[in-house]
């Protein structure tokens, strides 16, 4: 009797161990507090509207799309412009811009990646691919938990959602570059964005020199 009891026991914990591995706690979506307008964003800044991609008249022998900056290339430069840009429009600090500009060199080297786990964002433009779990786009934010695959493919809406949670992180004005973009993104690897805090830091200045 006791020996039944036993096996029953073992075979219940093992149940509930398979359960728990087939079906994983669910990751808890962000909610969608983020205002800023990216429509609006887009409409009011030429020169950002350009740096995504969308066709904008220009005087002739002049381009609205930044150059490069800091050894980026056109497309890193668009996207880091497009991230410095929208953190002006949110009255952030040149704090903020450093922060996320080192997020997302850390996450994809500011590079607007798809991935294969998410089929819409191949149907987005994008730079290349990424496979670390449903996360797209510069900041690798996870569908899951951040916004659709349209917005979060968005250089514009995923630098705002970035920048809405940062402001909620308290103190993060006087944090390392390494602790502010730790707190937002909760990375395995939270280490890993010091190395780029001087390129990040070198990247604003240079896109904001003559602000």
């Amino acid at each position: 009797m006791m020996l039944l009891a036993v096996v029953s026991l073992v075979a219940s914990l093992i149940s509930v161990g398979v359960s728990w591995a087939v079906f994983p706690e669910q990751p808890t979506p962000v909610a969608d507090d983020t205002s800023f307008d990216t429509a609006k964003f887009y409409e009011t800044h030429a020169r950002a509207n350009a740096a995504r991609g969308a066709a904008q008249a220009a005087l002739p022998g002049q381009s609205l799309v930044p150059k490069p900056v800091a050894g980026l290339t056109q497309a890193q430069t668009n996207n880091a412009y497009i991230v410095v840009e929208v953190a002006k429009q949110m009255n952030l600090p040149e704090r903020a811009m450093v922060v996320a500009i080192a997020t997302a060199l850390q996450e994809t080297y500011l590079k607007n990646l798809a991935n294969p786990k998410v089929p819409a964002s191949l149907k987005l433009p994008h730079e290349g691919t990424g496979t670390n779990y449903d996360s797209v786009g510069i900041f690798q934010q996870r569908v899951s938990i951040w916004g659709t695959p349209e917005q979060l493919m968005d250089p514009a809406f995923a630098s705002a959602k970035f920048y809405t949670k940062l402001q909620k992180v308290s103190g993060w004005e006087k944090m390392s570059v390494t602790g502010a973009a730790q707190a937002v993104q909760r990375s395995a690897f939270a280490s890993a964005y010091a190395k780029h805090a001087t390129t990040a830091q070198k990247i604003v200045d240079e896109l904001t020199a003559n602000d």
